[in-house]
């Protein structure tokens, strides 16, 4: 079976988050508590509307900033700041959805967070 990798936008919904698909031209949206019902939820309409196998569904995350600081809540959104150069009241501001990056804005917190991540994969933990 042929996976189908499909953009899905992950932003703030109102109870949760809130999610959109375009496939086929038709744009697909729903909302949900946590992400993983969201996916459920979009891969019934997908079946639904477009007669896509659910099982055949892999989705490629994005996040709006608000939604990346709550899926990853382990990270420091001060530290993040830092490390991209932003002040850390905007990008708390942005976390908290009170105010929208510019694309320039955005590019910096990615490329910090790939970085970082980047950095954590080389790290080792022994035991002593």
């Amino acid at each position: 079976m042929e996976t189908k990798n499909i953009e899905l936008i992950i932003e703030k919904g109102e109870k949760g988050v809130w999610g959109r698909v375009n496939y086929n031209d038709n744009l697909i949206t729903e909302e949900a508590g946590n992400l993983n019902d969201l996916e459920l939820k979009l891969k019934e309409l997908l079946h639904d509307f477009e007669d896509v196998d659910p099982e055949s569904i892999s989705f490629d995350l994005k996040y709006d900033v608000y939604s990346l600081f709550e899926q990853f809540d382990f990270l420091n959104i001060s530290k993040v700041a830092k490390y991209a150069g932003i002040h850390p009241g905007l990008l708390r501001q942005y976390a908290s959805g009170v105010k929208h990056p510019s694309l320039t804005q955005v590019k910096k917190i990615e490329e910090t967070l790939h970085r970082l991540a980047g950095q954590m994969q080389k790290a080792s933990v022994y035991a002593l």
